[in-house]
């Protein structure tokens, strides 16, 4: 399927946000995800299905000042 990621279109076989996350071997720590505009929960990831045309923005914290 297509979804985007940070406005861009990626293609994907993940179903779910756990496993689309974990393909991209993000970070276990300091990592956030919306979808369509809400975050959602980590614990929520295993459960969240993903579908064509989503629009998916990862953040990811940085050390410094």
């Amino acid at each position: 399927m297509r979804i985007n990621v940070n406005n861009r279109p990626i293609e994907t076989n993940a179903d779910t946000l756990e496993v689309f996350v974990s393909e991209l071997a993000l970070p276990s720590g300091g990592t956030a995800v919306g979808v369509d505009g809400r975050i959602v929960p980590r614990t929520a990831w295993s459960e969240f299905k993903l579908e064509e045309g989503q629009n998916i923005v990862i953040i990811k914290a940085a050390c410094g000042g």
